[in-house]
């Protein structure tokens, strides 16, 4: 009897401790992948932020977006940022790393990602400048409304929106306005969408209308 509430106890510390353990581990958000099908073109969006589970406060953040043309063969419009994270305060980051774009090529990178999220709201800010001669300077920003419509649906609805100005030359180097309406089914989001894309000095506008489909990927 004695032997068999010693292995009873040996048992319950043992499951205490594994999900101790589990609850530990850093909750990482999804990657999410995103493509556009519509009147311009094709477009495509990558957006990832995770931690390192054996150092917390250390992470990456990494986006990644292309637009391509009717027509045309080559991606003449893309931008890619890889950083290294560090955690501030909650919510906070501090980031290093690189930016590249098809005008300056690639640029060592660096500034800050602020997040907010519960159940219905998602925002980011995420304010960057080169480091580099001529730098440009970037704020990139997107907000997500998600109610749940019932059990297996939700509403889904985000503007996102990037302005870049080149503080070397003093000019509006690219910037661009995006909408998504539409709903999500378990990991899957689909609907409206609508790129508004301003490019160099002149603000030269391309717009691209159809229809996305968003996936979040763990």
């Amino acid at each position: 009897m004695k032997k068999k509430s010693t292995i009873l106890i040996l048992f319950l510390i043992i499951s205490n401790f594994i999900k101790a353990q589990e609850a530990s581990k850093i909750q990482n958000p999804p990657v999410i992948m995103e493509g556009l099908v519509g009147s311009r073109g094709f477009s495509y969006q990558l957006v990832a932020d995770k931690k390192f589970q054996s150092i917390p406060s250390l992470g990456y953040y990494t986006v990644v977006n292309f637009q391509t043309d009717w027509g045309e063969s080559k991606i003449g419009d893309y931008m890619l940022q890889g950083h290294l994270t560090y955690t501030i305060l909650k919510g906070l980051n501090a980031e290093a790393g690189f930016f590249a774009n098809p005008v300056d090529g690639i640029r060592p990178s660096a500034g800050f990602i602020y997040t907010y999220a519960n159940s219905k709201v998602f925002v980011l800010a995420n304010p960057r400048v080169d480091i580099a001669k001529n730098p440009n300077a970037e704020l990139f920003a997107l907000a997500e409304y998600k109610p749940e419509l019932n059990e297996k649906l939700n509403l889904y609805t985000k503007i996102q929106g990037l302005y870049c100005h080149n503080l070397g030359y003093d000019f509006h180097s690219r910037s661009y306005v995006w909408l998504r309406a539409g709903l999500t089914v378990k990991e899957f989001t689909f609907g409206l969408a609508g790129n508004f894309d301003f490019y160099g000095p002149e603000k030269y506008n391309k717009n691209n209308l159809g229809f996305f489909l968003m996936v979040n990927l763990f």
